[in-house]
């Protein structure tokens, strides 16, 4: 793996746990959003991804090889399940039983997934001032 490719994959890391980021704290933000633009209570969102595959072909062998390149964001889903039913007769979006429908978000799931975000933000950070470190290595040997 090339100097290049390991920056690659390790911004677009970054780029992806930045995103992941974003998206828990909207959801919790919205933790007690009872009504959105679309209706209803807010939906529970979650950042979708996957491989960035490569082929290349193996000069010795002439097979094609699959090099990863890092990962790519495909989309933001929203979680359909789990909507909870809380009795508040008192609240604006109650219904006539007295129940309002409240966000599938569970603050402290969300916590977990925040704190897991930074973590692995903070590894690809670190793994790419490794790789700069170790360019800058190569080209101060290259001056002589």
């Amino acid at each position: 793996m090339s100097v290049f490719n390991s920056m690659r994959i390790n911004a677009s890391g970054l780029t992806l746990e930045r995103m992941k980021l974003d998206v828990i704290s909207s959801n919790i933000a919205n933790v007690n959003t009872t009504r959105t633009e679309e209706g209803g209570p807010y939906q529970r969102k979650e950042v979708v991804f996957q491989e960035m595959v490569e082929k290349a072909q193996n000069t010795v062998s002439g097979l094609g090889q699959r090099i990863t390149s890092g990962v790519k964001v495909t989309g933001i889903r929203e979680d359909q399940e789990g909507l909870r039913s809380v009795y508040d007769p008192t609240h604006v979006d109650a219904d006539e039983n007295g129940y309002v429908l409240m966000p599938n978000v569970n603050l402290l799931d969300e916590m977990v997934k925040l704190i897991e975000a930074q973590r692995t933000y903070e590894a690809n950070a670190t793994a790419l001032k490794a790789s700069k470190s170790m360019l800058n290595k190569a080209i101060e040997i290259t001056k002589g």
